[in-house]
């Protein structure tokens, strides 16, 4: 089953869960809004990326609360405010994608048909 993380205002968010629906893919979709990240969820997703590339720079609480200009540890702030996590985060079978790519979801739901 395919994992989407992510939250319920995020575009392309939405985006992939309409087109796991469409495409009748099996998926489970997590709300970091009501629900934040397990350790072995983080550990899974740093094996493929560094928690740096996990900051979303473009958004509202990054822009807000001056990231830009202040030194921070990545990880812990992703723990603290899951709003900086850039999104969707798909997962599958121990393999992590960052952001909506139709063909990874495309490929993905068919080697788990």
């Amino acid at each position: 089953m395919i994992q989407i993380i992510g939250t319920k205002q995020c575009n392309e968010t939405k985006k992939a869960i309409r087109f796991c629906r469409e495409a009748r893919i099996v998926h489970h979709f997590v709300d970091l809004n009501e629900r934040s990240l397990s350790p072995g969820e983080i550990a899974s997703i740093l094996t493929t990326y560094r928690a740096e590339e996990l900051i979303d720079t473009a958004s509202k609480v990054y822009r807000k609360e001056g990231y830009a200009y202040r030194v921070y540890d990545p990880l812990e702030e992703l723990r603290e405010k899951p709003a900086l996590h850039k999104t969707p985060i798909i997962r599958f079978r121990g393999k992590t994608h960052l952001g909506y790519d139709e063909a990874i979801l495309r490929a993905w739901g068919a080697s788990d048909a």
